[in-house]
C-alpha cells in the first residue's frame, strides 16, 4: 500500500512514503504537493524507487526512519478545500438540530452542495485543537476527503465523472471542526459558515493513493469503507462511506463545472451519518453527548486509510463580535431613471 505523507523530523519538514513501520523521505526539497503536480502514475514510480533505495541501506538524511520517531503532519498543503454535504442521514439530523425542521429539503437531492473552508488552518493527527473565542459548542465532523492530482493533458475543467475519477490522486481522513453556536448565528444571515468553521480542520494521517481502492468501488463508483469516531474512548458514531448520495467522481466533476480543480485541491465528503455531535443533538432533543471540552480526545478511523487523533486544547479568551454601526441611511430611488 502506498501512503504519501509529510512529517517533522527533528525540526525539518520532510515528505515521502510510509511503508510498514518506516518513513521513506523524498529527496531534500521535494514535497507532497510536488507529487500531486507530477500525478499518480509518476508518484507510484517514485515510490518504488524511494522504497528500493531505502531498503538498500541509505544513510544520513535520505535514510528511512521509524514512523514512531517522526511527527506526522497534515499530508499536504491544500490549494483549496471544498467540503460537500453528501450524506442524507446527516442532513436530516442537522436540519432538526439547526432549523428545528424535520426531513431533508428537496434542493439537497437536486445536486451536490459544498462550501469552501480555510486551507491555512489545516492540522495533522496528534495536534491540539484550541477552542475558538466565543465558542461553547465545539464539535467534530467525521469525513473522508479526495485529494486531486495532475492528469496529463487536462486542465481540470468541465470534467465528466469518468474524467474526474482519474483526477483523484488518493484519499485521506478529514475532521471538519465546527463551532456550532457560531455557525448557527452566521447561517441565520443566509451566508456561511465562516468563523464557525475556519479555525481548524484535520487531514491525515496520510494520503492512500487511489489505485489501492480500485477493486473496492461498486458498480456505481461508491466505496464501502467503514467510518467511525470515538470521544475519550467511547464510540459516538459509525457509518459507511458508500451511504453518500453521490460517489466521489461525481463530486469532483460537479466542482469542476464552469470552474477548475487543480493538484492539491481537497474535496470532503461531508459528515457521515452519526458522525458529529450536533446531528445527535437534533435526534436526541438534548445536547447528549455534550459539546467538546478542553482535554477531550477525538479519534476517527476509516477502513483502508487509518486513524487520526486530536486533543481539544484551551479556549482563547477574547471577544470577536463587533456590532454593525447604527447610521442614518441616505434616501435613494430604485429602478431605472427615465431618459438615463
Amino acid at each position: 500500500m502506498v501512503k504519501v505523507a509529510r512529517w517533522n523530523d527533528g525540526g525539518e519538514v520532510r515528505s515521502g512514503f510510509i511503508h510498514g513501520d518506516r518513513a521513506y523521505p523524498l529527496a531534500a526539497g521535494m514535497t507532497t504537493n510536488d507529487l500531486l503536480s507530477a500525478g499518480l502514475e509518476e508518484t507510484l514510480r517514485l515510490s518504488e524507487l524511494t522504497l528500493a533505495a531505502g531498503a538498500g541501506g541509505q544513510t544520513g538524511e535520505s535514510a528511512p526512519k521509524p514512523v514512531d520517531a517522526v511527527t506526522l503532519l497534515a499530508p499536504l498543503v491544500p490549494a483549496a478545500v471544498r467540503d460537500f454535504v453528501a450524506f442524507e442521514e446527516h442532513v436530516e439530523g442537522m436540519r432538526i438540530s439547526i432549523e428545528g425542521a424535520p426531513g431533508v429539503m428537496e434542493e439537497w437531492y437536486q445536486a451536490p452542495t459544498f462550501y469552501f473552508t480555510n486551507p491555512h488552518t489545516i492540522r495533522g493527527t496528534g495536534e491540539e485543537i484550541p477552542i475558538p473565542a466565543g465558542c461553547s459548542q465545539l464539535d467534530f465532523e467525521t469525513e473522508v476527503a479526495a485529494v486531486i492530482g495532475r492528469v496529463p493533458g487536462s486542465a481540470g475543467s468541465n470534467l465528466t465523472a469518468e474524467q474526474a475519477h482519474r483526477h483523484i490522486f488518493g484519499y485521506t481522513i478529514f475532521n471538519d471542526w465546527s463551532a456550532r453556536d457560531l455557525q448557527r448565528r452566521e447561517m441565520k444571515v443566509s451566508l456561511g459558515p465562516c468563523k464557525g468553521k475556519d479555525f481548524a480542520g484535520t487531514l491525515g494521517p496520510w494520503i492512500v493513493t487511489a489505485d489501492e481502492f480500485e477493486d473496492r468501488h461498486d458498480a456505481e463508483g461508491f466505496l464501502s469503507l467503514e467510518m467511525s469516531v470515538e470521544v475519550n474512548g467511547i464510540r459516538v458514531g459509525k457509518d459507511l462511506l458508500s451511504n453518500m448520495g453521490w460517489p466521489f467522481a461525481e463530486l469532483v466533476a460537479y466542482a469542476s463545472q464552469d470552474s477548475r480543480v487543480v493538484p492539491g485541491d481537497v474535496l470532503g465528503s461531508g459528515t457521515c451519518g452519526s458522525g458529529c455531535l450536533a446531528e445527535l443533538w437534533g435526534r436526541n432533543g438534548a445536547q447528549t453527548p455534550p459539546p467538546l471540552q478542553t482535554g477531550d480526545r477525538v479519534v476517527m478511523a476509516v477502513d483502508g486509510i487509518g486513524t487520526i487523533t486530536n486533543t481539544v486544547g484551551e479556549q482563547r479568551d477574547a471577544s470577536t463580535l463587533v456590532r454593525a454601526r447604527s447610521r442614518p441611511r441616505l434616501r435613494r430611488s430604485y429602478g431605472l431613471v427615465a431618459g438615463g
